[in-house]
C-alpha cells in the first residue's frame, strides 16, 4: 500500500551495472487494466519510450495521450521491444499473449525479458520460466503488492522471483511504478510472498468489514469509529483507505472483489500442497465468495462488507422462523 515517496525507497538489487534496461530503448506494456494502466502511466512520465498493448482498445487512449505508442496488434509489441512488461488478468491471458503452446511462442520471447507483475501459481511461473529459458529468452516475476492507489502514486511494493542478474538488469524499469523492490529468491518464491502477503490483506479487510458493520448494527456512531481506529495501533494504510470506502459503502474499485476471490483460492491451494491449516483465509476466502455471488465481482473488496450483512439477515430471519 502507499506508505510515502521513493525517496525512502528499500530497493535491495544492485544499481549501475552495464546491463541494465536502457530506458531510452522501447520498453513493452501489455495490460493496461485496473492497476495496468496507472503503472505504464508513470513509465510513460518517468521518460520510458513505451509500446502499449490492450485487449480492448479503449484503455490505451490515456497512454497515447501521455505519449506511448499504441500497437495494433500484440506481435508488434515483441517486434519493437526487447523487453516487455505483462500486468494481465490471470494465467490464460499471460499464456494467449505469449503464444504459449503455439508457433508464436519461439519468436515472441527469443532474446526477450518477460516481466510479468501479476499475480499468479508459483507452480505456473516456474514452468512459464523453463518454457521461455527453452525458447532462448529469459523471465522475471515481479507481482506487486498494493491497489490501485499505490499504483497511480508509483509506490507499489515489487516481490521479485528470477536470477540476480536478470533483477539488476530489470531494476531501473521498475523503479518508476515502485518505492521498493524485494529480491526474494529463484522464480516461484516471488509469488509465494505475495501470497504470504495477501493472505494478511485479503483476512485483515475481511475482519475490517466485520468491525464496522459490528459497530453500525449497534447503533455506534461510524465517524467516531473511523477516528478511533484511525488514532489506535491498528491504524494503517489499509484502514486509511478502507473504512471511509466501508463506512460509505463506496464500493468503487480499487482491488476487485473476484480478484481477491481468486486469490484466496490461490493462496488456499498452495496451503493444502504444502500441508498447511488457512483457518482464517478460509472463512475470508468464503466470504469474498458469496460477494461475488452477490453480484460485487468487479467491485471493491471492500464489498465484503455484503457478504456479512447477508449473514446478519439470515440469523435474523432463523431467529423469527
Amino acid at each position: 500500500m502507499n506508505r510515502g515517496d521513493r525517496s525512502t525507497s528499500t530497493s535491495i538489487a544492485p544499481t549501475g551495472t552495464a546491463a541494465d534496461v536502457d530506458v531510452a530503448e522501447e520498453v513493452g506494456f501489455v495490460g493496461l487494466g485496473v492497476m495496468g494502466q496507472p503503472m505504464a502511466l508513470n513509465l510513460v512520465r518517468a521518460g520510458t519510450r513505451l509500446v502499449v498493448w490492450n485487449r480492448t482498445s479503449e484503455r490505451t487512449s490515456p497512454l497515447q495521450q501521455a505519449g506511448a505508442r499504441v500497437a495494433v496488434r500484440v506481435d508488434e509489441v515483441f517486434v519493437r521491444s526487447r523487453v516487455v512488461v505483462a500486468m494481465l488478468v490471470d494465467e490464460a491471458a499471460l499464456d494467449a499473449v505469449l503464444g504459449r503452446g503455439t508457433a508464436r511462442f519461439a519468436p515472441r520471447v527469443h532474446d526477450h525479458l518477460i516481466v510479468s507483475m501479476a499475480s499468479n501459481a508459483p507452480g505456473y511461473s516456474r514452468g512459464l520460466a523453463a518454457d521461455i529459458a527453452a525458447a532462448g529468452g529469459r523471465y522475471l516475476e515481479a507481482p506487486v503488492s498494493g491497489s490501485r492507489k499505490p499504483a497511480e502514486a508509483g509506490t507499489l511494493v515489487a516481490l521479485l522471483g528470477g536470477e540476480p542478474d536478470t533483477i539488476t538488469e530489470a531494476r531501473p524499469l521498475l523503479e518508476p511504478m515502485c518505492r521498493a523492490l524485494l529480491p526474494c529468491g529463484p522464480v516461484g518464491s516471488g509469488l509465494l510472498m505475495k501470497l504470504a502477503v495477501n493472505l494478511y490483506l485479503d483476512t485483515m479487510l475481511a475482519g475490517l468489514a466485520e468491525a464496522v458493520h459490528f459497530a453500525d448494527r449497534q447503533g455506534l456512531d461510524l465517524g467516531t469509529f473511523a477516528a478511533a481506529v484511525g488514532a489506535g495501533p491498528m491504524s494503517s494504510d489499509v484502514t486509511r483507505v478502507k473504512v471511509p470506502k466501508l463506512v460509505d459503502r463506496d464500493f468503487s474499485v480499487q482491488a476487485a472483489t473476484a480478484d481477491a476471490y481468486a486469490n484466496t483460492l490461490l493462496i488456499a491451494a498452495e496451503a493444502r500442497a504444502a500441508g498447511i491449516a488457512s483457518p482464517l483465509l478460509d472463512v475470508a476466502s468464503a466470504l469474498y465468495g458469496e460477494s461475488v455471488r452477490l453480484g460485487h465481482a468487479r467491485d471493491d473488496m471492500s464489498s465484503v462488507l455484503t457478504a456479512i450483512e447477508a449473514l446478519t439477515h439470515s440469523l435474523a430471519d432463523d431467529e423469527q422462523a
